[in-house]
């Protein structure tokens, strides 16, 4: 008599493990995370001393860590990870208040304005060129374009 139920207790047992092998050339789908607060130097620039908390929050969002017995200290932090790359980019930033509630002084990674940003204009603008359009907008430039492979093959069908 032929012993099937070893046989297939071991054949179970080498599918199973087959399943935990992965090849080198495999490369599993990894997505970016991103946590906290997203800083950028435009809107920390902003920050002026003197400013309430109901200013700071309007300009940074909620903080992300608000002590309970440090309530003048406000916190943001900022992680990145790169899901491609594997880099991991980290912020930080923390508001202090004084005793008024005004922002008293900013410590962190991202600067707050400096004294030469306070005093100048507070309009940005930034020029963004689109290229132009030729002189005669109604032909591009060359010709018309030959169609690829599978437009001709679409019309070889009759689509």
């Amino acid at each position: 008599m032929f012993p099937t139920r070893p046989l297939l207790i071991a054949v179970v047992c080498a599918v199973l493990g087959a399943c935990s092998y992965k090849p080198s050339f495999i490369n599993e789908y990894k997505i970016d995370v991103q946590q906290g607060n997203v800083l950028d130097q435009n809107t920390v620039a902003q920050l002026k001393p003197g400013q309430t908390k109901d200013q700071v929050r309007f300009l940074l969002g909620t903080p992300l860590i608000v002590d309970v017995f440090h309530q003048q200290r406000w916190d943001y932090v900022y992680h990145f990870k790169s899901g491609r790359t594997g880099e991991v980019d980290r912020r930080r930033l923390t508001l202090f208040f004084d005793a008024d509630n005004r922002l008293a002084r900013v410590d962190g990674d991202v600067a707050a304005a400096s004294e030469d940003d306070l005093t100048l204009p507070g309009t940005q603008t930034r020029v963004v060129d689109l290229g132009s359009l030729p002189a005669d907008a109604s032909a591009p430039e060359g010709g018309r374009e030959e169609p690829g492979f599978f437009r001709r093959m679409m019309d070889m069908i009759g689509f």
